[in-house]
């Protein structure tokens, strides 16, 4: 009997509605877009190859028509779909409810084209309750929506596929530039550059602990705020620029005080005790949080739990896809009645009815383009499931997402805390007497007035279940006092307050600090640039794009990334203008809603105002003229290009010599390096180099390392080549010999110059020649193995010294040296000693288990260590269950525990893609067999097949003969009944005869 088909998008959250439905449905996913423009060149239909627009998959010439291909890894999933559908009695589209699901929906259609009806089941949690009611109330598809995601898609196309070749040629290879994530990248460099631009200052301070003198508990610590009525400077009170108090300060008479005057006044004010000169009492109320969005869950998971963005919304996938929250890309802060209901009921339930808001809290905020998902991210159902009730069900990393969505979403509907602030001014006098002076000689004296303040919560309110955090990133020194509470002594103006301790502190300015993915995602936010379902895959993209890398939870920018931002702000500006960015995501909002149309939009943007007549063989706009308005993205891309100055464009000026000569950070083919003027005089430089710390001396002690790292040692006696030691991206190396080049200037084949990296201990300023032949002198041949006659070597390498087997087949095995020194002192019966060691089995072959390269950290997912690894085909990250490759363009040496696990969590998504169980148990293997038993197991083999090759011979040889005898047979039949036949002739004839009259 046909059945109704169900089609999602994953496959796990297939398996949650086939749960949920059981055998009335056939439920399968999609495994992503079945569809998208083609992304290779052997992708592109044939007929569509050798035209202009051909590359871009995009026909600009005929309205933006797109050009969409099946991938060649969809189309065993698209064949499956349409077996089941062949079965089916009905179609039904369940595809995520926002742009890229409605998209996704509209691809499988075109793709799939059913012959039975056809329905769109939209809902935003995966509950027994919600998916019966959208079956309940299918509606059609949102061609607005489809249409909305197919511009952006146009419009990202057009942009990387035109801009990102220009940065191939001026900047670098492979490199990408987007839309948004150009803009993302921009950010970051400007923030960098805020930090390079910075001028520290220093300034002191007075503060102390002090007690009320009746002995009323607790002491407080209070703070020097003003003397003789001149405030006291502090951080905010200084130009970041120049590093000197502000104009705004300097015409306040702002006080900056040095260590001998705050050391004056330290002594002055602990030598009396301080009179209360003022108390003000305010009472405050505060209010919860809306439910979180994409975006703030994005920002408070970052903060509170450490997760980056792109983990964030991984784990609220999982949590999502089997049922256990709402959709988890939205922008409304709105919650159903379903979800009012749901909360209340669990505030009631833990924390009582008196900690419950009198009415439902109603939160309307709600960005414009919101995705199309109405409702804020919850606990899903209409009864929310308590954290402690999922512990046995949900791994580390998602319960603690999902306890931060519980507490957040509950306390949005929990009344107000409420409490009183208390302010105390103390003076004390210093007098002339006290000989308080500045190192300039200025004298200090008057009346000195010191602050303190407390805070104390008179009704938790919503604070019994969640406080929001705040970080250094996004708040003041003076929010973050303000957040603590604090007590304060009951006391009234005239008291006394005595010194239990005073001192004089130093401070210094502190730069603007980096972004943190948190941070970066609510400045993208507040500027309109983007969409929150986005941001998670643009911090990622602008990472693996080699423009940003973390160093502990911040976006530290690349020289690679100023490149990048400097070609784009001086020959692309519109491109990468925050509120140009902007303006385009709100005309994709208004293609969204109907209010625009996509095509002439899109005209508008590749071909500028005039449209396609200004690129009709008419000059275009050069210079200050050439506009994106004016003369639209093509226009832009042909307008100068080839004059763009690569090297100007790729260069930061960091200082100059003591001769006077420009020294500059510029990036080169091979990685960044330092280059004084245009002289050979170079440097390289890792390219996680901190740019804000590239200064002048920074750079002369890397030019001076470099000079002492780039000079000939001496002569090889063997092969009469010069031995040089030279500096690297990855280090100092041992070189000989020079490169062989073609005579453009290129390295022939096999030309490249053997070379060696130092080993720990050695330095470029003291090694010699010895050493260096001794490092050259690797792989040393040690011998043959006596029972393979394979030759055993050793050798040093990426991750240190080892020995070496060769094998058949280009096979090899290897065992790891604790140290370097014992590739000079191992022979071959130690390297024997070292290959007979136990093996381990991995993927049916014999490994020696080798320590890892670094443990991270225990898995939130399978409790087992994160281990960094060397394997067969690289460096992998582990957590004992799925292994990820470490991409070439990351340093393993480097990987962090954030980073392991989003590679880890990239992969696991990967292999479910491809309807791989990631977490699947493994079938047991078999037990590593000993050599002997290998001997027997290889003679047992050798006799069965001889035994197999006989028998098939005495096979054949027995059918022959039967087929023999079968032929002889049947000639003897056919014989026998010619003679039968032709007897019954003669006798017919003789019968004939007879009876003739």
């Amino acid at each position: 009997m046909a059945k109704p088909l169900i089609i999602v998008e994953s496959p796990a959250k297939a398996r949650t509605i086939a749960r949920l439905l059981g055998d009335a449905y056939t439920v399968e996913s999609s495994i992503g877009h079945v569809r998208d423009l083609p992304s290779k060149p052997d992708e592109i239909p044939a007929a569509h190859r050798k035209k202009p627009w051909g590359r871009l998959g995009v026909d600009v010439d005929n309205q933006f028509k797109p050009v969409y291909v099946v991938p060649n890894e969809k189309k065993a999933q698209v064949k499956k779909l349409r077996a089941l559908l062949e079965k089916a009695s009905l179609l039904y589209l369940a595809t995520d409810e926002d742009r890229e699901g409605e998209a996704i929906a509209w691809h499988l259609l075109e793709v799939l084209k059913p012959a039975v009806p056809v329905k769109r089941l939209a809902f935003h949690e995966i509950t027994q309750r919600a998916i019966e009611a959208a079956l309940e109330r299918p509606r059609d598809l949102d061609t607005r929506l489809v249409a909305a995601q197919e511009a952006r898609r146009i419009l990202d196309r057009l942009f990387g596929y035109e801009v990102s070749p220009v940065l191939w040629r001026k900047v670098r290879p492979r490199l990408s530039a987007g839309r948004v994530q150009s803009v993302g990248t921009r950010l970051v460099v400007e923030r960098e550059k805020a930090r390079m631009a910075f001028r520290s200052a220093d300034y002191w301070s007075v503060a102390g602990a002090f007690e009320a003198a009746s002995g009323a508990a607790p002491s407080f610590p209070a703070e020097l705020a003003e003397l003789a009525g001149r405030r006291i400077a502090s951080g905010r009170h200084f130009d970041a620029d120049t590093g000197a108090l502000s104009a705004a300060a300097v015409a306040d008479k702002v006080l900056r005080l040095d260590e001998q005057a705050s050391t004056g006044l330290r002594d002055a004010v602990a030598a009396q005790q301080l009179r209360v000169a003022d108390v003000q009492k305010k009472p405050f109320t505060q209010r919860p949080q809306p439910p979180f969005i994409t975006s703030t869950l994005q920002q408070e998971a970052g903060r509170k739990l450490g997760y980056a963005a792109k983990r964030t919304m991984r784990v609220a996938q999982r949590l999502y896809e089997s049922g256990y929250i709402t959709y988890m890309r939205t922008d409304s802060t709105t919650l159903s009645q379903e979800g009012l209901s749901a909360a209340r009921a669990a505030i009631t339930q833990s924390f009582g009815a008196e900690f419950m808001a009198a009415e439902p809290r109603i939160y309307t905020r709600k960005v414009k383009g919101a995705q199309e998902a109405h409702e804020a991210i919850r606990p899903a159902g209409e009864a929310f499931r308590s954290p402690a009730s999922l512990r046995n069900e949900l791994d580390g990393e998602a319960m603690r997402l999902y306890d931060l969505i519980w507490k957040r979403t509950v306390a949005c509907q929990m009344k107000d805390a409420k409490g009183e602030r208390t302010q105390l001014r103390l003076t004390a006098d210093i007098g002339a007497a006290a000989g308080v002076q500045t190192a300039a000689g200025e004298a200090l004296s008057g009346k000195a007035t010191f602050n303190a303040s407390g805070k104390v919560i008179t009704f938790a309110g919503y604070l019994r279940a969640y406080q929001s955090s705040r970080r250094q990133d996004d708040s003041s020194d003076e929010q973050r006092k303000d957040d603590r509470e604090r007590l304060l002594p009951a006391m009234a103006v005239g008291d006394v307050a005595s010194p239990l301790e005073v001192e004089a502190r130093e401070h210094t300015t502190q730069p603007p600090p980096r972004y943190t993915e948190a941070a970066l995602v609510k400045v993208l936010e507040e500027r309109g640039i983007g969409r929150p379902s986005t941001y998670a895959t643009i911090i990622q993209t602008i990472q693996d794009r080699g423009y940003v890398w973390k160093q502990g939870n911040t976006l530290v920018p690349t020289l690679t990334a100023f490149a990048v931002v400097n070609l784009l702000e001086q020959h692309f500006g519109d491109l990468v203008d925050y509120e140009f960015t902007a303006r385009m995501e709100s005309d994709l909002d208004d293609i969204s809603s109907g209010d625009t149309e996509a095509t002439p939009w899109l005209e508008r943007f590749y071909f500028g105002k005039n449209g396609k007549r200004a690129h009709g063989g008419e000059k275009v706009l050069n210079g200050e003229d050439a506009t994106l308005s004016k003369v639209g993205l093509k226009g832009l891309i042909g307008s100068g290009v080839e004059h763009i100055d690569a090297r100007d464009i790729c260069s930061l000026d960091v200082g100059k010599t003591p001769d006077g000569e420009l020294i500059a950070a510029r990036v080169g083919r091979y990685g960044p390096y330092l280059q004084v003027a245009d002289s050979e005089r170079r440097a390289n430089i890792a390219d996680d180099v901190l740019l804000d710390e590239l200064d002048t001396e920074h750079a002369l002690e890397l030019l001076k390392q470099a000079d002492l790292a780039n000079r000939p040692l001496g002569v090889d006696p063997l092969t009469n080549k010069n031995v040089y030691i030279k500096n690297g991206s990855f280090g100092p190396y041992v070189q000989l010999g020079e490169p062989e080049l073609t005579p453009k200037g290129n390295i022939k084949k096999g030309g490249k110059p053997k070379m060696a990296s130092l080993w720990p201990g050695m330095s470029v300023e003291t090694i010699t020649l010895e050493q260096a032949l001794l490092l050259l002198s690797f792989p040393r041949e040690l011998g043959k193995h006596p029972e393979h006659g394979a030759m055993v070597t050793a050798q040093d390498g990426k991750f240190g010294p080892y020995i070496q087997m060769a094998l058949p087949e280009d096979k090899r095995e290897t065992r790891s040296l604790e140290n370097h020194e014992q590739l000079r002192t191992i022979d071959l019966q130690g390297a024997l000693k070292l290959l007979s060691k136990p093996r381990v089995s991995r993927r049916g072959q014999h490994n020696t288990p080798q320590a890892p390269l670094a443990e991270l950290g225990d898995s939130p997912i399978t409790s087992k260590p994160i281990e960094v690894r060397s394997g067969r085909f690289g460096p992998y990250v582990t957590d004992g269950q799925v292994n990820a490759t470490i991409p070439s363009n990351r340093d393993p040496q480097k990987i962090t525990f954030d980073d392991a696990l989003e590679l880890i969590a990239a992969r696991e998504q990967r292999m479910r893609e491809q309807g791989k169980d990631p977490r699947a148990p493994k079938p047991a293997r078999k037990k590593a067999a000993t050599k002997k038993d290998g001997v027997r197991k290889r003679a047992k083999k050798a006799t069965s097949n001889a035994t197999k090759r006989a028998t098939k011979k005495k096979v054949v040889a027995k059918k022959k003969v039967v087929a023999k005898k079968k032929v002889v047979a049947k000639k003897k039949v056919v014989a026998k009944e010619k003679v039968v036949a032709k007897k019954k002739v003669v006798v017919e004839k003789a019968g004939d005869s007879s009876s003739r009259p």
